[in-house]
């Protein structure tokens, strides 16, 4: 076989080769490289927080998060530590209610997706977790279980920036 040839025939199957368009396709896990978030930006670690513990739990059928409903003031940072009380892994996703909705969707078709988003954070059963998060824009936000079926069973709270 010539070089010509060896060459033709590598771009060809290179071409044709499916692999390397699939190797960014998102997998289970995934993140956006978008860096807008609707609720604001990432916290810095470095500055103080106030803290606001949230416990993520079963009860009776449902599945809630407590608190469910949090005030902030535009510019604080707030550093959710999350504890997952319950049997099941939950997430804690911060978006607009509107987001989370579409977001869910999304999630039924790929139940186990795990989020690597600044925004996001799956917690297993009895562990904890934490994301800190400053709220710098105005307005009524979602924090919000995707994993399918939890926020339909009442998986969801309001942060409420003023």
């Amino acid at each position: 076989m010539t070089r010509l040839t060896i060459v033709a025939a590598i771009g060809v199957l290179s071409a044709t080769n499916p692999l390397p368009a699939m190797a960014g396709s998102e997998p289970a896990g995934h993140r956006h490289e978008m860096e807008v978030f609707s609720a604001g930006e990432p916290g810095d670690l470095e500055k103080p927080s106030r803290v606001i513990k949230v416990t993520m739990q079963e009860s009776d059928g449902k599945m809630l998060f407590v608190p469910d409903h949090v005030e902030v003031r535009k510019g604080e940072q707030i550093k959710f530590e999350l504890y997952n009380s319950g049997e099941l892994d939950h997430e804690f996703v911060l978006a607009t209610a509107q987001e989370n909705q579409k977001h869910a969707e999304a999630m039924k078709m790929n139940p186990e997706m795990e989020h690597d988003d600044p925004n996001a954070t799956r917690v297993a059963p009895k562990k904890t977790d934490e994301i800190v998060w400053n709220f710098t824009k105005l307005g009524e936000f979602e924090f919000a279980c995707l994993i399918p079926g939890h926020r339909d069973a009442g998986m969801f709270g309001t942060v409420n920036v003023k």
